[in-house]
């Protein structure tokens, strides 16, 4: 029981909080591959590309309701692209 107590400890004792997939040995391919895995997390970066997102999402948004506060409207075409087209009447045929 003594040998198992000492292995546990020096298992636990190589671990360290946060070093995870870091110390499993794995290929440079695999690394390369996912490399997301190995670097550790950039906030300002993180921030930069969490405002760029908004800021699509948010002119997308307005561009949408640009062309719906001046009259048109998202039809589907046969083959499943969506268009905007302007609003028409039966009495303007």
């Amino acid at each position: 029981m003594h040998k198992k107590d000492n292995a546990v400890k020096q298992q636990t004792a190589a671990y360290s909080p946060g070093s995870g997939i870091r110390q499993v040995k794995t290929t440079n391919v695999f690394r390369v591959l996912n490399f997301e895995l190995y670097a550790k997390p950039n906030k300002i970066i993180m921030c930069i590309g969490l405002a760029c997102i908004t800021g699509v999402m948010g002119y997308i948004t307005y561009m949408r309701s640009k062309y719906e506060d001046m009259g048109y409207y998202a039809a589907m075409q046969e083959d499943g692209h969506e268009v905007f087209t302007k609003k028409q009447s039966k009495w303007d045929t």
